[in-house]
Order: structure tokens, then sequence, then C-alpha cells
């Protein structure tokens, strides 16, 4: 039997939120790298097959009500040295990295580029992606709505929401999540679709530490563009 259409929406629209859980939770503990990171790539490719089957019965991915209204320019401070410019030329992409954090590449399955503080591993910033089809052309895929999509997030990861925050840098959307977690870290993650990818940026620390890291890890989030120029 085939489902009323009304139904269905419900049901794709129940799986969108799903699999956005699914990303940030496959980033929330950095002890946690190997189980998790490993299926991390698996959740994000699941974001494409949902906005398909969306687009079929009519639960719209349009971008056009998910765009804010106005550009925010990407974050260019070096915050007096504490960060310094990053170029992937192979994949395509510029962040403005912390200065003098351990840097590691491109573990498979887990992510492409990785900081970590020299003496804290719990203090971290991890850049990954994976191919999308190329129907999904935004992260508004998982949804039109930044504060029910991080309030589902952190149920689901028993974590309470600080902030979600869309934005429009260069023409692309972004979607940003602050966690406070249940377990003592605090996580910023920012989520993207751009040149058939999508792109996740997670940001770890301790909650202690949280305060002294906050505006670091919003600016280099900021300055995060999956594109070069």
């Amino acid at each position: 039997n085939i489902l009323p259409t009304t139904t269905m929406k419900l049901l794709i629209t129940s799986s969108l939120l799903l699999i956005s859980s699914n990303v940030a939770a496959l980033t929330t503990n950095p002890s946690r790298c190997t189980k998790t990171e490993v299926s991390r790539r698996v959740a994000f490719q699941q974001i494409s097959n949902a906005a398909a089957t969306a687009a079929v019965f009519g639960v719209s991915t349009s971008t056009a009500l998910a765009y804010p209204s106005d550009e925010t320019p990407k974050v260019t401070t070096r915050m007096g040295g504490l960060l310094e410019k990053y170029q992937d030329g192979n994949r395509g992409w510029t962040i403005l990295a912390p200065s003098g954090w351990n840097k590691f590449e491109g573990e498979v399955g887990a992510y492409d580029v990785k900081w970590q503080d020299l003496v804290d591993p719990r203090e971290n910033i991890k850049v990954s992606s994976t191919p999308v089809k190329s129907t999904t052309t935004s992260v508004s895929a998982l949804g039109e709505d930044v504060q029910v999509i991080g309030e589902n997030l952190a149920e689901k990861r028993n974590a309470k929401l600080v902030k979600a925050q869309e934005r429009l840098t260069e023409g692309i959307l972004f979607y940003v999540f602050d966690f406070a977690i249940s377990d003592g870290t605090h996580q910023l993650l920012q989520l993207c679709v751009n040149k058939g990818r999508i792109w996740s940026l997670d940001a770890n620390t301790t909650e202690k530490r949280w305060s002294k890291r906050e505006e670091l890890y919003y600016n280099v989030a900021g300055s995060f563009i999956p594109k070069l120029g």
C-alpha cells in the first residue's frame, strides 16, 4: 500500500531530522574517534538520499525560504596572530586555523584535516566532507528552521542547545549549532553544502574551557569557505 502524501511528508521530514542528528552525533566526543568517525561519511551520504526522496513527495528542500536576507562577510581577523590562513588546494577550501596547533591530514572516514591543541587533545577542530547527490545543493535539505533542527539534535544527544544560527556567506548557506553536552564537553558544529559535497566543521573543548575558546572557535568557523578565492 502507498502511504498518503501527507503521511509520507511527515515521515520524510522526521527522517531528515534524524539524519541531521546522526551527523552531529558523530562529532560529539573526540575520545570516540575510531568507531564513530568511520561512520561519519555514511551519515552525510544519507542526507542526499533523503533530500532526493523528499523532492519526489513534495517536501520542499528549496533554499529560498532558508536563506538569510543579508550576507555575512567571511571572518578575516587573525586575532593578533592566534589564527593563521590555511588553504587546501586539492579539495578547494580555506580557513583561519589556530597557530601552533598540531595538524593531522586525512584520516579516511574520519576527517579531511584536524587541528589539535598541543596540551589538551580534547581541544580540536576538524573539517570533513563527503559527496552528495547533485540535487542536494544546500544545507537546507536538513530543514529550513535551524532552531528546530538544533533542538532536535540537542535532545537526541543529551545536550543543551545554546545557540542555533544560519548565515549566508559568499552565496553559501551555513547552519551553526552551539552545544553544551552532558559529558562535560562543548561543541561548535557548522554544516554547509557546496560543490557537490556536505562540509562539516566541528570545534571541541571542555565546558570549563569554553569561555576561553568561544571567540576563537567562532572566528575559525566564520572564516571557513569551501571554495578558493
